[in-house]
């Protein structure tokens, strides 16, 4: 077992928007009950750029973006019981948490009271800085590890630990199934994987985007219908119809317009997280008692869920692979929507 720090190659932002760069980083020891990770593949989340360039809040720098990981066991801790060397593993948006709130408890550390401790950009237990997956290895501990199912291949698995839970999870609470009508909002990296999630669970899914350039690969992803909402006329087409939207774009929506999509007792829930504040009128929330709601990703019991799942109905995200020195070019792109769906950073080029 590791008793001391390592030492491992990584991408790192210096400081708040500057560009990243290739940078050492010290890992902490293997303890007994932690995961040692060769990484793989880890994704880019629109999450790292609002994170590196500050969007969310002051951020914690040198910063070491990235939490969707997939990777290879390489050493575990005496006290491993669900691992080994060799395991073909994954993580998430988040390490640890404080264990005992009746959020925890009940498999949803993601909503930890005391709050979880995130991969990337927060303090862990010992008041440390926690470092992503833009890095050759990372030490987790096992009960914030998850199996990657042999159906997946690493790379298109990777961007599921936080785009595959942060859509399965709200499509899986409101019961997205046969007979109920879903629209996804954004046919991006978090909509092209809630497209194929909401149609492998049996609903009928309709994508709402600003223009018809994806028509074609949403129909090939699962989905039934497929409107612009750059039309005025979808709105009045579409009025009433749904019983579940799931936004997953990061800018703010027209929100009195979107709900006067659902139906009595639809509900609107956000996944994409807007940096700037919403205006919202109250009215078309009480006069058809509809939700409008938000979601984080799932707990860990629900990722590994989620995980199975998509080996079993052979989803994965549609990826470009890219080489470390692309991260700040594919950042760039990121934000002019130009990925078809997710940017996955080939881990043996950090």
């Amino acid at each position: 077992m590791t008793a001391q720090t390592t030492h491992v190659p990584a991408y790192a932002a210096p400081s708040a928007k500057a560009p990243l760069e290739r940078t050492t980083i010290e890992r902490r020891p293997v303890g007994p009950s932690d995961v040692l990770i060769d990484v793989k593949y880890a994704g880019i989340c629109h999450s790292d750029i609002h994170q590196a360039r500050d969007g969310w809040g002051e951020g914690i720098f040198p910063m070491v973006p990235g939490h969707e990981i997939a990777g290879v066991v390489a050493e575990v801790g005496a006290d491993v019981t669900r691992f080994t060397a060799g395991d073909r593993v994954g993580v998430g948006c988040m390490v640890d948490s404080c264990r005992v709130c009746e959020n925890c408890r009940a498999g949803q550390e993601q909503y930890c009271d005391k709050g979880n401790i995130q991969t990337y950009n927060a303090l862990d237990k010992n008041g440390e800085p926690t470092l992503g997956g833009y890095s050759a290895r990372i030490v987790v501990d096992e009960a914030f590890t998850l199996r990657i199912p042999d159906g997946l291949a690493l790379d298109v698995a990777a961007p599921l630990l936080c785009a595959g839970i942060t859509t399965y999870s709200p499509l899986a609470h409101w019961n997205a199934g046969p007979g109920k009508k879903v629209a996804v909002v954004g046919l991006g990296g978090l909509g092209h994987m809630a497209v194929q999630i909401a149609h492998a669970m049996g609903a009928e899914v309709t994508v709402l985007s600003q223009s018809l350039r994806k028509k074609d690969d949403g129909l090939r992803l699962g989905a039934d219908h497929y409107y612009a909402t750059s039309d005025e006329s979808t709105f009045e087409r579409l009025a009433g119809s749904f019983d579940l939207i799931v936004s997953t774009v990061s800018a703010p929506l027209p929100f009195d317009q979107y709900l006067g999509l659902l139906k009595t007792d639809g509900a609107l829930v956000n996944v994409g997280a807007p940096e700037e504040p919403v205006s919202l009128n109250l009215f078309p929330l009480m006069l058809q008692r509809r939700t409008l709601a938000g979601s984080a990703i799932g707990g860990i019991r629900e990722t590994q869920e989620m995980l199975d799942f998509c080996a079993e109905h052979g989803l994965g995200a549609e990826i470009e692979l890219i080489t470390a020195e692309q991260i700040n070019e594919a950042y760039e792109r990121v934000l002019t929507s130009d990925v078809r769906y997710r940017f996955v950073i080939d881990a043996a080029t950090i």
